[in-house]
């Protein structure tokens, strides 16, 4: 389960977009939370499908044939990546964004005015808007939980409280795209339920870090985008399956009643869900190579990936918050303290005392090194933290980066 250089050497071999450079250097990649580098056998499935498969579903020809298989491997790839054995429960479509605001208008149908919603300040936006406009529609009530400002975590027992009788759905990002902080989702989930609540997470930020288990979490709802974990543009929306069939959904005539056509609405991206399948393939073939076993089936391997990527990023982590630890006038927030360092993913957002967010991602761009700026739509958290409108430097570290890279970000901090 070791994350070896031959298993990062053949890893980084397979990204074109790493042969980069900008004037004499080489491009570091560090804007992964924003959206990941893609392997080159991803790029080739879109590019093969457009090619000699291009076709819509449930045609009574070979490419629409072909094109019906394909989607019925994807769905299976991508219940095996959730941690479902059913593949009819997971759903695609543009973005986890767009999955969740058609989502959101469903549910908020079994909603009654005086019933509450709870979300949190420290969530992406996708994760807050979609639930509060929904709320408004119906008269239902939104709480939201606040988090410690000293490590942008959620106040936990400030989120117990507020689960009531009356709460109806509980909202809440497995890991934060600002800090990289990872929250309990489990225990959040069992609050829920003893009070009859449903639960919605969203994994995005999780997915590039650690494997997503839609059982051991407890969820009943969960959506990711694969454009975050080495994938196309594309979203992923997983639901216990007696929800899923009871629920109303918002959809053409005569778009299927049954699972998984009910929730995926129009003609999806067959490109991109052949991309997909190659993401999810290359994953898995991580996990054969660290634990030298081809025979794995595609989720024990991608357990076997997930532990050396989670092992060989908290090294990563380790090195980057030592060093900034050394240099002057900047602030790590989050969590920042080792001992800890397994509830938080390789995440870093930083202030400076003299330079904005967007004057330091500037600087080190000019380098060759790839940093955002801003509030990254966790704009309840830059707000309560008081950083808007400059909000902070994100510096977002995955398998794919190496420690040189860590220490060319270093240097480069000391020099401003």
């Amino acid at each position: 389960m070791k994350f070896t250089a031959e298993v990062l050497e053949h890893c980084r071999k397979q990204f074109p977009a790493l042969s980069r450079r900008v004037g004499d250097l080489p491009a570091v990649y560090f804007d992964g939370p924003a959206g990941t580098q893609i392997p080159q056998r991803v790029i080739d499935a879109i590019g093969n499908y457009l090619a000699h498969n291009n076709a819509n579903h449930g045609g009574l020809f070979p490419t629409a044939r072909e094109s019906d298989h394909l989607l019925d491997e994807v769905h299976r790839a991508a219940a095996d990546f959730l941690g479902t054995d059913d593949p009819d429960t997971v759903s695609f479509g543009q973005n986890m964004t767009s999955l969740t605001f058609a989502f959101s208008r469903a549910l908020a149908k079994t909603w009654q005015p005086g019933e509450e919603v709870i979300v949190t300040r420290l969530d992406h936006d996708a994760n807050v808007t979609p639930w509060v406009l929904a709320a408004k529609d119906v008269g239902a009530t939104i709480k939201f939980v606040d988090f410690n400002p000293s490590d942008c975590t959620l106040n936990l027992d400030q989120f117990r409280a507020a689960i009531t009788a009356k709460t109806r759905l509980v909202a809440v990002g497995c890991a934060s795209n600002a800090t990289g902080g990872v929250n309990p989702v489990r225990d959040i989930a069992s609050w829920a339920h003893q009070a009859g609540a449903l639960v919605f997470l969203d994994a995005v930020h999780y997915a590039p870090h650690r494997l997503i288990d839609v059982q051991a979490m407890g969820c009943d709802f969960l959506a990711c985008s694969a454009y975050k974990f080495f994938g196309p543009h594309t979203g992923l929306l997983w639901g216990k399956r007696e929800l899923l069939e009871k629920l109303p959904a918002y959809k053409v005539r005569p778009a299927p009643d049954s699972l998984p056509g009910k929730w995926m609405t129009g003609t999806q991206s067959h490109e991109s869900l052949a991309g997909v399948l190659a993401t999810i393939g290359y994953l898995a073939d991580i996990g054969r190579m660290v634990a030298a076993n081809d025979s794995l089936d595609r989720r024990a391997a991608l357990r076997e990936a997930y532990a050396a990527i989670d092992i060989y990023e908290r090294f990563l982590i380790e090195r980057l918050l030592f060093g900034i630890a050394q240099i002057g006038e900047i602030k790590v927030w989050g969590i920042t303290d080792a001992a800890r360092f397994d509830q938080r993913v390789a995440t870093v957002a930083l202030t400076h005392d003299r330079y904005t967010s967007a004057e330091l991602a500037e600087r080190l761009g000019r380098q060759g090194i790839f940093t955002w700026h801003g509030n990254y739509y966790a704009l309840q958290l830059s707000e309560t933290l008081g950083h808007e409108p400059n909000g902070m430097l994100r510096v977002g570290l995955v398998h794919y980066n190496t420690a040189a890279e860590v220490d060319r970000l270093l240097r480069a901090l000391e020099e401003v």
